[in-house]
């Protein structure tokens, strides 16, 4: 997965849009990608029923019970143009896979949509959280995920009393996770997740 994220201009540059999907939940999907320090792409569940997207691929491994480590290119107009498999145990060469998606860019002379560039928070943008919190971490694993680190500031209100002094004169209350951007507080924890995601534009 770094490498794949090392090489996502790349990708954009091909109009390609990259995608990751396994059985795992989601919850599984935000936590193992923050812990390879940040996944920005999106991560699909295929967890119920389980395994139906891949095994409309044929890359469901029914006995083992989880998704073989494949690749799939589907071209602007929805015709899949490669499927190669490395095992579950194997590993990919993504600067290969890149090459043929600059392939299959080329080759497609069909009306196509470029992959948005990301976008980025208002200058001052700050994510309040609180330790020990799932909704917090939630919004934590996003921010890694996405890269904003350097586009949101992080505090922590259970270890600041300031930043906590500060979380309450802006919306009143000492709830967290709360994003606030442009002085406009955000509490829940999928909207704030939601509002990341549509920062980065993808899947628009």
């Amino acid at each position: 997965m770094p490498e794949t994220e090392a090489l996502l201009s790349r990708f954009g540059a091909a109009n390609t849009q990259v995608l990751g999907i396994s059985i795992d939940s989601v919850f599984c999907h935000a936590n193992w990608a923050a812990s390879l320090g940040g996944v920005s792409f999106p991560l699909l569940s295929d967890f119920h029923p389980k395994g139906a997207v891949a095994a409309s691929y044929g890359l469901y491994l029914e006995k083992a019970g989880i998704t073989d480590r494949a690749t799939v290119i589907i071209d602007a107009g929805g015709t899949v143009r490669h499927i190669s498999s490395v095992t579950p145990a194997g590993g990919r060469d993504i600067a290969e896979l890149a090459a043929l998606c600059e392939k299959v860019d080329q080759e497609y002379s069909g009306p196509k949509e470029a992959v948005p560039s990301p976008a980025t928070f208002p200058r001052g943008s700050t994510l309040y959280v609180k330790s020990s919190c799932g909704h917090s971490l939630k919004a934590m694993n996003a921010l890694a995920n996405f890269h904003l680190g350097g586009a949101i500031i992080l505090k922590n209100v259970t270890d600041d009393p300031a930043a906590k002094a500060e979380l309450v004169k802006l919306g009143g209350k000492d709830q967290a996770p709360c994003l606030v951007v442009d002085g406009k507080p955000l509490y829940e924890a999928d909207d704030i997740v939601k509002a990341m995601t549509d920062s980065v534009a993808y899947l628009k």
